[in-house]
């Protein structure tokens, strides 16, 4: 099994669209170690969700809803999610001023 150490997602997301920041290849796993949340504007709220398989959205999803992120402020989240095949995170702001980054590893 190879193990690759990267950056597995990035997006700057319009206002208020939830957007697929990653999608797990076939065939892999993957170790997400932290994802950071950068906020170049006013204070307001992300979301992040996990789908299993890329399943549709739904509430059950949700490992953040509607969170607080201050004005020019930038929040690193330390989640250790582990991910399947097929898995999707899906990323959204009420500000396109929101950039989220993901950083993990995947086993093939």
């Amino acid at each position: 099994m190879a193990t690759a150490y990267k950056v597995l997602g990035q997006q700057n997301p319009a206002a208020n669209t939830q957007t697929t920041m990653y999608t797990v290849p076939a065939a892999t796993q993957c170790i997400s170690s932290t994802i950071a949340i950068c906020n170049q504007g006013i204070s307001t709220t992300y979301r992040i969700a996990v789908s299993v398989a890329g399943a549709a959205a739904n509430s059950r999803q949700y490992i953040a809803y509607d969170a607080p992120v201050g004005g020019r402020d930038t929040i690193f989240l330390t989640v250790g999610m582990t991910l399947g095949a097929a898995d999707v995170v899906r990323v959204t702001a009420n500000t396109a001023n929101v950039s989220f980054s993901l950083f993990g590893s995947e086993i093939t």
